[in-house]
């Protein structure tokens, strides 16, 4: 991406909207220094602030570490350009965003993403259990959907969103991981901590040993303790950190 493509991007949207997609870019960025990245597969989606039901996404086969604010694709909820942009995009890979996001008017971003995992522990009957202290931020809100096939039909959706309900976590059965939230730092954080939740119990069950699990009391009085935990900022106590991280290593998502 040119500096002079970026200026040309830069011009034709609003502040807030390069605000989000220089957010965006950040996290695809970072989900591929986490090595959370699937080649080209996977999306992270996000609302462009208005009134408008117009997203982000990114461009199809672009690799996550190359993603920039200016190579977002905007969008609509069918998944058609609605600004000029070089690059395509997967229709298909939108079919989970697109459900949500029309659902949800609170889930302003939407990460998914096929961890291995993820997807380990997706496949597992009993689902994420509580044997962490960072299995118990997701299970205070935590959602399954079974596995119907590739997500291509659209009468898939409504099952989807039923699954969802008002959950900002939820794992897709044999498939990975997916978080949702009103900004893109508490979809990433959310999704940090999902992901090293998955980590832990892959590594606890390695053991061979009986696991000890927490008991259900401390699992109801999360909600409250994550506010406390994150000062009420939720994600956006680490984001900026992350992003001079980004920085430090020379990531291209202000481009």
């Amino acid at each position: 991406m040119t500096q002079q493509s970026t200026n040309r991007v830069k011009q034709q949207v609003t502040t807030s909207e390069w605000e989000t997609r220089v957010n965006l870019a950040a996290c695809y960025n970072l989900v591929a220094e986490y090595g959370w990245d699937d080649l080209i597969f996977t999306h992270i989606s996000a609302k462009v602030p208005g009134p408008d039901q117009h997203f982000l996404i990114n461009p199809y086969g672009m690799m996550f570490d190359e993603i920039t604010a200016s190579s977002l694709v905007k969008i609509d909820l069918s998944a058609n350009k609605v600004m000029p942009s070089e690059y395509d995009i997967n229709p298909a890979g939108f079919t989970i965003h697109s459900a949500i996001h029309e659902a949800r008017s609170d889930a302003h971003c939407v990460l998914h993403l096929h961890t291995k995992e993820g997807v380990a522990v997706s496949a597992q009957k009993q689902g994420l259990l509580p044997i962490s202290q960072q299995s118990l931020f997701p299970l205070s809100g935590l959602s399954y959907h079974d596995y119907e096939g590739l997500a291509l039909r659209d009468d898939e959706k409504a099952r989807l969103v039923k699954d969802l309900g008002s959950t900002n976590f939820m794992i897709l059965r044999n498939h990975g991981l997916l978080t949702c939230a009103n900004t893109i730092a508490d979809a990433f954080l959310s999704m940090y901590i999902l992901q090293r939740a998955c980590e832990v119990q892959l590594l606890a069950q390695a053991g061979g040993t009986e696991l000890t699990r927490v008991p259900e009391p401390i699992i109801s009085g999360m909600k409250a303790a994550v506010d406390q935990v994150t000062n009420s900022v939720g994600g956006g106590l680490a984001w900026p950190g992350l992003l001079r991280k980004l920085d430090r290593l020379g990531a291209p998502y202000r481009q």
